[in-house]
């Protein structure tokens, strides 16, 4: 009776250890199940961004605004192949021939003032190097600051095609970057297409490089109160950067482990409950046998 007694005494203890151990390892499941959702939920709210590069023969013409303000437009000419054929005097300028439109309207965060607008379709080839030249002059200012300010959206024939050209621009003006270049200087501006997607959303934005060159001025002195703005308009290069979300979150692996963890979910709580059914049959048989033992004493 003392081995039996003894038997039993183990048992009990290895079902009460095994059934601990299930316990720890269905916190460790819920726990798994808990971090799996989480970390699902995470990358499916932060995307990673991915980056990739389109090589294209030609770009389409974008529209350049320049806010010439009281400043006069000289020349605007496309030359190929990065060359432009030295300055000839003001009174001998006879290029024009780039496409152009003018648009007046009410800009958006200037207390509605009214501004003019020079829109000019800016250059396609890529291959050829294909640059706009454009020379301005202006003989008085009121700013403080002597400057030609200039914004680059993304297809001119979308201005073009517009009913309302002055609501175009300012939808514009409200979506893109303004820059500046200075008179006395020949700013070349070399352009480069970035388009975002993700989430639905697209959108276009141009990023720029800017190099400056000090005029040199060789008119007569009295002459040289009129001041000279230079800016060239070219492409950096023929790619176009993709900028796209990109949801690393696999929803399959996502459910494949979750499905794991309730397994292990369901076969602890089927094994706790034949243990405790086990340690009850245990039980019952040992108050059997020492009820049989008393009644033999009596």
């Amino acid at each position: 009776m003392t081995i039996g007694f003894n038997k039993a005494c183990v048992k009990n203890v290895f079902t009460v250890i095994l059934v601990l151990i299930y316990l720890l390892l269905t916190t460790v499941a819920v726990f798994l199940a808990y971090q799996t959702i989480s970390d699902f939920m995470e990358k499916l709210n932060h995307p990673v961004m991915s980056v990739s590069y389109k090589e294209v023969e030609e770009f389409a013409a974008p529209g350049i605004a320049l806010y010439p303000g009281k400043a006069q437009l000289l020349s605007c000419v496309h030359h190929y192949h990065d060359n432009i054929p030295p300055l000839v005097a003001l009174d001998r300028l006879k290029g024009r021939n780039c496409i152009k439109e003018e648009v007046i309207y009410h800009r958006p965060y200037s207390n509605q003032t009214q501004t003019r607008a020079i829109v000019v379709r800016g250059p396609t080839d890529v291959r050829n190097r294909e640059l706009i030249f454009l020379q301005f002059s202006r003989n008085e200012t009121e700013e403080d600051f002597s400057a030609i300010s200039y914004m680059i959206f993304a297809q001119f024939s979308d201005m073009l095609e517009s009913s309302d050209k002055a609501a175009f621009m300012m939808d514009c003006e409200r979506n893109y970057s303004m820059w500046t270049f200075s008179g006395g200087f020949r700013t070349w501006v070399k352009m480069s297409l970035v388009k975002t997607s993700g989430r639905g959303n697209e959108s276009v934005e141009f990023r720029q490089e800017s190099n400056v060159v000090k005029y040199i001025d060789k008119r007569p002195p009295q002459e040289q109160a009129t001041e000279l703005f230079f800016v060239v308009f070219q492409w950096r290069d023929p790619f176009i950067q993709q900028v796209k979300d990109i949801v690393t979150a696999n929803p399959w692996n996502t459910i494949a482990i979750l499905c794991g963890v309730f397994m292990a979910l369901f076969k602890a709580a089927d094994f706790a409950k034949l243990s405790i059914k086990w340690t009850i049959k245990i039980r019952k048989r040992h108050l059997r046998a020492k009820i049989r033992e008393l009644n033999q004493i009596s």
